[in-house]
């Protein structure tokens, strides 16, 4: 019974949070001219999401000084920063759509994509730099350094799509680039402004990058074994891309010379029924889910143990651990 109060507070909370940073967006000021490079800006910025990284900022910052407001700007900057990324990444993608709406790019066109994109990332630095000349270089160096990983971690992932040598190892440096950084500097922007200690914010930053390795090794295998109509995309879409996830590459590196075999010639499988099919049975036999489900759990538990070394009362981290347990708890 606590169990699920304390999730609906949590629930609550993020309600609260989303609201905030949806209000600030909307009211966020932007030219109206040129028309080509604004109007992507806020159609993006209108898209919705969970928003789950300011609120991250937001979390940090009402954990080490009671007062969220304070993070609003680094908020908004890792979420404009965000955004960004989305236009070029759907570039890159040839994305056709982006939670259900066009991408920009395809509304427009790429060099509208290209700019506005660019603008967003412009637009994420003035706000951050909002901040007092105290803290401005401590913030800098962390977005800085997180930025230049995120465009690594893209890179990596275009790279793994003609790579022939992608090893486990690479993929989990990959998904922390890509995606865990970017959680982590979100919840030690908010501790930076929130004057936490060096300690404390670099254990947040270290739950943040854990917990979104984990969070991603979920989402691999929720792609292959979630109920279609939980999980709101394409069940098995990984395996119909041949996309080189943790699950696959731990088929390819335990599988005999018979599943090998069997493995790579569902990659030219034009059936994308049966080869979903066949690369599960193949997973079933090599113990795949089980093997992703550990590795998932390690990351979660380490990502604990980063909660727990914080130095501040316990009570004070229930709505992380709370958030925690709700974000690697979904139904599969």
């Amino acid at each position: 019974m606590q169990k699920d109060e304390n999730l609906k507070a949590m629930l609550q909370q993020l309600d609260g949070y989303r609201n905030y940073i949806s209000n600030q967006l909307v009211s966020a000021q932007f030219p109206t001219n040129p028309n080509n490079l604004y109007d992507p800006v806020r159609y993006i910025l209108d898209l919705g999401g969970k928003r789950m990284r300011p609120i991250l900022s937001m979390m940090a910052c009402e954990l080490f000084s009671g007062e969220y407001e304070t993070a609003t700007d680094a908020a908004m900057s890792v979420e404009i920063f965000h955004n960004f990324t989305l236009i070029h990444d759907d570039m890159m993608d040839a994305a056709p759509l982006r939670r259900g709406k066009e991408t920009v790019h395809t509304k427009w066109n790429e060099n509208v994509g290209l700019l506005s994109g660019d603008v967003l990332m412009i637009e994420s630095y003035k706000r951050l730099a909002k901040y007092d000349a105290a803290i401005l270089p401590q913030l800098l160096r962390l977005y800085n350094s997180t930025a230049i990983e995120v465009c690594q971690g893209q890179q990596m992932d275009m790279d793994f799509e003609v790579r022939s040598d992608v090893k486990i190892n690479d993929y989990i440096e990959m998904i922390r680039l890509k995606t865990a950084v970017l959680l982590g500097c979100s919840l030690q922007l908010g501790a930076l402004v929130a004057k936490a200690s060096d300690e404390n914010a670099k254990a947040i930053y270290n739950f943040g990058c854990n917990l979104g390795i984990a969070f991603q090794l979920q989402d691999d295998i929720l792609d292959v074994y979630a109920d279609q109509e939980k999980f709101g995309k394409q069940v098995g879409g990984d395996i119909i891309a041949n996309k080189k996830t943790y699950l696959m590459l731990t088929a390819l590196e335990d599988a005999n010379e018979d599943q090998l075999a069997r493995l790579k010639l569902l990659f030219n499988e034009s059936d994308h029924a049966k080869k979903v099919e066949g690369v599960k049975q193949l997973y079933a036999e090599l113990d795949i889910r089980n093997k992703a489900e550990q590795q998932m759990n390690a990351f979660y538990n380490t990502a604990m143990e980063n909660l727990a070394a914080i130095n501040i009362p316990e009570d004070k981290k229930l709505p992380l651990k709370a958030l925690a347990m709700y974000l690697l708890g979904r139904e599969s």
